[in-house]
C-alpha cells in the first residue's frame, strides 16, 4: 500500500485542479492548495488546507513549505485560459502563463523542491496532417495561450537539465490535455464560469436558454468539415494525476529518457480518440434530449483543425488509460448543471457540502 502523500497544488480552485485535489483524497493523499481566486472557485476549497496568493510571490510559497516540511510534490495548474482572449490580450498571458511560471519553478528550486506535475495543453501542437500525434511529433503552437504554454514547457525542460541542476535533482512531467469534460462523479466540483467558451459548455448554454448554438468553422479537412477533438473525462484526467504522483520517480526509470539521463518528459493525456465538433453536437442533442437549432460560422480566431492523442506513452509509464465515454463525459456535466443552474453563488456552497451524493436527472429542464 502506498504512503499518504503531500501535495502543493497551485490553482487547486479551478475545475481541473479541484477535481484532482478530490482525486488525491480519494487515493488518501492530502493536498495543500495555492490560488490567487483570480478565476478559481472559493466553494471548491472549503475543508481544504488553501492559501490565497499568486503562485509567483515567493514569500507565500516559502510559508506553505515552512508550514508543510513534507511535501512530496507540486502540480502546477494555475494559469489563465478564456478563449478567444489570448489573440487579444497576449501580453497578458505570456505574463501569467509563462513569466509567473518561471518564478513559481524558480522558488520551487531554492526551496529544494525536485518534483513538479505541470498542467501542459495539447494545444501546443497545432495543425497536423494525420490529426493523430504523440509527444515526438512536431510543436507548432499558433495562438497565444499555447506558445504561453509551450514557453513554461521549455523553461521547465532547461531547469531540469541544467548543470546547476544536479545538487536538487529537479524532475518534472508535463502531462498535456487535450479536451477535458464533465464533473466529477460525486459532483463536488465541475465547470462554473458563467460564459463559457468551451464546446460543451456553450451547447449547455444554448439548451438552457433555447438559443441556436453554431459550429464555428464547417470548411476544415476533416470528414464532416467541423473541427475534430479528443474529449477526455476530467475524472480520468484527475486519476491520471494521481498515478504520475505515485509513479513518479519510477517514469524516470523506465522510460528511454532515463538513458540519456533526461529529467523532463512529456506525456499526451486524452481518450485517443477524434471526434468531429458536429458529431458531438449530435450526441449531445441525443443525451440531453434537447434538439437545437445549428447554424454555421466562420473560424474563431485561433482555431484549427485539430488533433487526437497517442497515448501509449501514458498507459506504458503512467498505468493509465481512460475508462470513461464521451456520453458518460456529457452525462456527468448535464448532471452538474442542473444541480446548480437554479442555484446562487452564494448558496452554491452549502449544496457542495451537503447534498454532494444524491442523484441527478442528467436530462436538462427547460
Amino acid at each position: 500500500m502506498l504512503l499518504s502523500m503531500k501535495i502543493l497544488v497551485t490553482g487547486g480552485a479551478g475545475y481541473i485542479g479541484s477535481t484532482v485535489c478530490s482525486a488525491l483524497e480519494d487515493a488518501g493523499h492530502q493536498p495543500f492548495i495555492l490560488d490567487s481566486l483570480v478565476t478559481g472557485n472559493r466553494d471548491f476549497v472549503n475543508n481544504r488546507i488553501f492559501y490565497q496568493g499568486d503562485i509567483a510571490n515567493q514569500r507565500i510559497l516559502a510559508q506553505i513549505f515552512r508550514d508543510h516540511k513534507e511535501i512530496y510534490a507540486t502540480i502546477h495548474f494555475a494559469v489563465r485560459i478564456i478563449l478567444p482572449e489570448p489573440v487579444s490580450l497576449p501580453g497578458l498571458y505570456y505574463r501569467e502563463n509563462t513569466v509567473k511560471s518561471l518564478s513559481l519553478f524558480e522558488n520551487l528550486l531554492n526551496l529544494g523542491q525536485k518534483r513538479i506535475i505541470f498542467s501542459s495543453t495539447a494545444s501546443v501542437y497545432g495543425e497536423f496532417s494525420g490529426f493523430r500525434v504523440d509527444e515526438d511529433s512536431p510543436v507548432l503552437p499558433n495562438n497565444p495561450y499555447a506558445s504561453s504554454k509551450f514557453m513554461a514547457e521549455q523553461m521547465l525542460r532547461d531547469l531540469c537539465n541544467s548543470d546547476n541542476n544536479t545538487s536538487v535533482g529537479l524532475h518534472a512531467i508535463a502531462l498535456r490535455y487535450f479536451n477535458p469534460i464533465g464533473a466529477d462523479p460525486k459532483m463536488r466540483s465541475g465547470p462554473y464560469q458563467p460564459d463559457p467558451s468551451h464546446l460543451l459548455g456553450r451547447l449547455l448554454t444554448c439548451a438552457l436558454h433555447k438559443q441556436p448554438f453554431s459550429i464555428t468553422g464547417s470548411d476544415y479537412s476533416t470528414r464532416d468539415g467541423s473541427g475534430l477533438r479528443d474529449y477526455v473525462h476530467v475524472w480520468d484526467l484527475a486519476k491520471a494525476h494521481v498515478s504520475a504522483l505515485e509513479k513518479f520517480d519510477s517514469v524516470f526509470r523506465r522510460d528511454s529518457y532515463a538513458e540519456n539521463n533526461e529529467s523532463f518528459i512529456a506525456i499526451n493525456l486524452g481518450s485517443g480518440n477524434g471526434v468531429t465538433v458536429r458529431e458531438f453536437v449530435h450526441l449531445f442533442m441525443e443525451i440531453s434530449g434537447v434538439e437545437l437549432e445549428i447554424g454555421e460560422a466562420p473560424r474563431r480566431p485561433g482555431d484549427v483543425a485539430g488533433v487526437y492523442a497517442n497515448i501509449g506513452r501514458a498507459e506504458r509509464l503512467l498505468d493509465w488509460k481512460p475508462h470513461s465515454t464521451i456520453g458518460e463525459g456529457i452525462e456527468s456535466a448535464l448532471a452538474w448543471e442542473e444541480r446548480f443552474k437554479d442555484s446562487s453563488r452564494q448558496n452554491r456552497r452549502d449544496k457542495l457540502l451537503t447534498d454532494s451524493n444524491s442523484t441527478v436527472n442528467v436530462k436538462l429542464t427547460l
